[in-house]
Parts: C-alpha cells; structure tokens; sequence
C-alpha cells in the first residue's frame, strides 16, 4: 500500500469518529440534545390521608369561593371578579385526563380550576387555569394548563409532567405561535395553590428554583423555565402567609390562607414590575374573598340555579 493511499485511509477514519460523534449529539425534533432518554421519575412516597381530609374533600361536592380582583394590566388596575374551585377526582396518568371509570391505574388528584374575568377599557378578559394535584402530594402536578381570551385573540399553554416537563403553547404573538419543548422538572408555582390545601406543612422554603405561574409568562411575555426566587411562610391570628419573591422578576406573590384545616385561601397579591426604563413601574394584583359554597355545582346547571351566582357576588 501506497503511503498516500494510508493517508487517505486515516483521514477518512477520523473524519467518520468525527460525524458520528457529532450525530450522537445532534438536535433531535422534540427540541432535546441528548440520544440519552431522560430517566424515569419516580414519586415519592405517600402522605396518608387523613379522615378529616377524607370527609370534607371526597362528600361529592366541589368547594367554590368567589374573590373581588383587582387585576393591574396595561398599566392600570382593573375592577373584576377570580373563582377558585376544587374538587377531587381520578386521573389517568399515561393520558393525563379525568378518568371516568374505577381503574387500579388511577390518580386521585385535588383539581383547581382558578377563574378571572375583568374588563380592559371597551374589550374584556377571560383567563382560566387549571393544575392536576396529587392528593398524596407525592410528585409535582401531572398536568397544568392555562387559556386566556380576549378581543385581540387568544392562547393556550399546557404542561405536562411526564418523564419531563412537556411543554405546549400557541398564540397569536408574533415569536410565541407554537411551541413545543421537553424541559427538566422543577417547582410549579401553579401546584402550590392546590399543595397548600392538601399539607401546607410540606410547602418549599429558602431559596428555591420555581417556574412561574403560566398566567404571568403568557401575559409578560417571559421566557418558560424555572427561576431562583426566595419561599417564606409566616403565620399571625390564625391567617398563614405563603410569599415567593423572585429577585431577577423584580416579582412578589404573597398568598394568605387559613392556618387550620382546609386551609382556605382568603386573599393574595401579586406585586411587580411593569414597563421600561423611567416609564417602568410597580403594579398591584389582588383579590379578597367574597364567598365560599360548598355544591355538586355540574347538576346546578338549569336557569333556576342562577341564584346561586347571586349567593357568590358573581
């Protein structure tokens, strides 16, 4: 052999070790880098139900509580109504819905679906969400997910907790249309509204790592991932107060709920930073509560029913 011909045949081995080492890192469609699948998360174990917890959240009834909102955007606060309703029911884990048979397979999940309406000058807003809770408040929230209307358009994101975090969203943004992303497991700030009425005793404090509520990045425009922030709990004349400060967010949320069982939520306030440079200023977010009915509110769906929205201030 031909020493040119060994030369040809050495540089054509480095350069196939080169494309196969770049081929085993290269983008794959679901947005992650890795050929390695991410592993498996296994939950934690059980927090035992107590009696107490069974008899008032598995009664067949779903705990409704209506707040007066006042909800700053576009740099001014805005008169408007927020509803919080829970209830417990099962979840299919591998198809992340409401299960509507016995299934062995099934998860028990405390759902929110937390409710805003308000108006912005002559248009109006309607933003739902809803986060899927394990009530053994063993593993993040198997699913969150968030819709916002108005006469500009609307938008929906969905997190999924799988393997990872699955991301969805489409909207009428320009730069935001359609996402879709794999991303590593962290705090939800949507799960902490249903964690602290199954064992607020469990909720993260000190310096954490925390993704946003979807409600706040969709309308701030914010990059979904997780974010340092500080986690402090006080109590005083029977009302506890759950505060995550993010610093890089120039944000504050402080929610006040009962200190004793249910732990109702009474109030909360989102404080933060709003517009550039010398323009830029601190905006208030809260709402205060009105009432809570305790109903099977899916049968209360005839034109006689009307007047319990009356009993809520809604």
């Amino acid at each position: 052999m031909k020493p040119s011909d060994l030369a040809k045949i050495l540089v054509s081995l480095v350069a196939f070790s080169l494309l196969g080492a770049c081929n085993d890192n290269r983008q794959k469609t679901d947005g992650s880098t890795s050929s390695t699948p991410p592993k498996e998360d296994t939950p934690k174990p059980k927090t035992p139900l107590s009696d107490e917890f069974k008899a008032y959240w598995y009664a067949g009834e779903a705990e409704i509580t209506s707040y007066k909102l006042e909800q700053a955007r576009y740099g001014e606060p805005r008169d408007g109504k927020a509803v919080l309703i829970y209830v417990t029911e099962p979840f299919l884990p591998k198809e992340q819905v409401k299960a509507n048979n016995n299934n062995p397979e099934n998860i028990s999940v405390l759902k929110l679906n937390a409710t805003k309406k308000f108006l912005t000058g002559i248009y109006p807003y309607s933003i739902m969400s809803s986060t899927f809770y394990p009530v053994h408040d063993n593993q993040h929230a198997l699913k969150t997910s968030l819709s916002v209307q108005e006469w500009c358009g609307h938008v929906y994101s969905q997190l999924n907790n799988r393997n990872q975090f699955e991301f969805t969203s489409h909207s009428y943004f320009e730069g935001e249309a359609d996402q879709n992303f794999s991303m590593e497991k962290a705090i939800l700030e949507n799960e902490i509204w249903t964690k602290i009425r199954i064992n607020p005793e469990n909720l993260p404090t000190g310096e954490i790592s925390i993704i946003p509520s979807l409600e706040y990045l969709r309308l701030r425009h914010q990059e979904m991932r997780p974010y340092n922030a500080i986690a402090q709990i006080s109590s005083k004349e029977g009302i506890t107060t759950y505060t995550i400060s993010y610093p890089n967010l120039e944000r504050n949320l402080m929610i006040n709920f009962m200190t004793n069982f249910p732990y109702s939520i009474v109030s909360w306030e989102e404080k933060f930073k709003s517009g550039f440079g010398s323009n830029a200023k601190t905006l208030t977010t809260s709402a205060s509560k009105i009432k809570t009915l305790k109903t099977a509110y899916w049968k209360q769906n005839e034109n006689k029913n009307l007047v319990l929205r009356d009993s809520l201030g809604l």
